[in-house]
């Protein structure tokens, strides 16, 4: 995959559009002076934590002594569930119940943007990448440029677009995100049961 694939793949785990709900709902409370400062805070503590675990998550799995299989179709499997959930939303919504008041890196920066699944596709990335690790870092930028972009469009964009435009952008990324995670297992099993593709 190459740094264009992989930022997307990583923009559309970050589910942006998906988020503009969660992220007006949590920034409802906040004065509107400072919606924005808040907006751009919370991704770029997002942004932090997604650089922190590309660079330290090979510690962990190495610790772990997980073989690159197994965490490549976690990987596709983790990919899978939460392309389900986009395709078929529950009432609750991602996240639930928001706090109120003015967040601070929960619930926006993580788990809404730096979320389980972003963190996983990394420690994935990280581990089955044959390029150069300067790719990767270039790849979470861009995949988080192209977040921030539309999440610091949150109130537009909902106007434009609707909860049925929403909606349906939403479930198109969760049909694009399990034919990645479909092939991401397929490539290794064949591996693990060495199979010719």
């Amino acid at each position: 995959m190459d740094i264009l694939g992989i930022a997307v793949l990583i923009f559309l785990v970050t589910d942006p559009f998906g988020n503009i709900a969660i992220f007006l709902a949590a920034l409802k409370g906040v004065a509107p002076e400072r919606r924005l400062k808040v907006a751009l805070r919370e991704l770029l503590f997002a942004l932090a934590l997604l650089l922190l675990f590309l660079t330290f998550g090979e510690k962990i799995l190495s610790a772990l002594s997980l073989s690159r299989e197994a965490i490549s179709i976690a990987g596709g499997i983790i990919l899978f569930i939460i392309a389900l959930r986009l395709i078929f939303p529950t009432p609750q919504g991602v996240l639930g119940d928001l706090p109120e008041g003015e967040p601070m890196l929960v619930p926006l920066a993580t788990p809404a943007v730096a979320g389980p699944s972003a963190l996983a596709v990394l420690m994935t990335l990280r581990n089955t990448h044959q390029g150069e690790l300067w790719e990767l870092y270039l790849a979470v930028l861009l995949a988080w440029a192209g977040t921030a972009l539309i999440l610091l469009q949150a109130a537009f964009l909902q106007r434009f677009l609707g909860p049925r435009g929403l909606t349906a952008i939403e479930r198109l990324t969760g049909m694009l995100l399990i034919m990645l995670s479909i092939d991401m297992l397929l490539d290794n099993l064949q591996s693990v049961l060495h199979i010719a593709p």
